[in-house]
């Protein structure tokens, strides 16, 4: 049996979502049998989707949407993976000041086009950043957060290791 591959697909401007997807990426490493690969959106295309047998996309919400980084990373991505992907699973990680649910539906209808198939709900973190200063600043997300990402990561490993999905 060949050992399976979880991507996470990640941008961050101010630091909150990269822990985010770093705690991801702890517990998924923790399964052990599973190969974890942590991506900046940039360096992250169509080859590491294809070699990838789960998915975990991870933004902040810029103006209600996903963030600029990771809409190029599917732009470049979209087309060359289509109908090669179907039914893999994935989830997603946002980092929101006040929301986050835009950029949730913004990766769902993407993830739809892809035909994955959503293994847990968003896992959206509330910075309530709500000033300018606050939103540029560099965001210390809480332990507790940063569990349910770990947990997430984890979930999925264990997923993908038992054949689940």
């Amino acid at each position: 049996m060949s050992v399976k591959t979880l991507l996470i697909v990640y941008h961050s401007l101010t630091d909150g979502t990269r822990q985010m997807a770093e705690a991801a990426r702890a517990g998924a490493a923790a399964e052990g049998e599973v190969a974890v690969r942590l991506l900046h959106a940039s360096q992250a295309g169509p080859d590491d989707v294809l070699a990838a047998d789960g998915l975990i996309f991870a933004t902040p919400e810029n103006l209600a949407a996903i963030s600029g980084q990771l809409k190029d990373f599917f732009d470049r991505s979209y087309y060359p993976v289509l109908d090669r992907v179907n039914g893999r699973p994935y989830a997603s990680l946002i980092c929101a000041g006040s929301d986050g649910h835009n950029a949730a539906r913004q990766i769902e209808r993407i993830a739809t086009g892809w035909r994955l198939k959503a293994v847990a709900e968003p896992l959206i973190v509330c910075t309530h950043a709500q000033t300018p200063e606050a939103i540029l600043a560099p965001k210390q997300i809480a332990p507790e957060e940063l569990e349910r990402c770990r947990a997430l990561g984890e979930a999925m490993a264990a997923g993908l290791a038992l054949g689940v999905f």
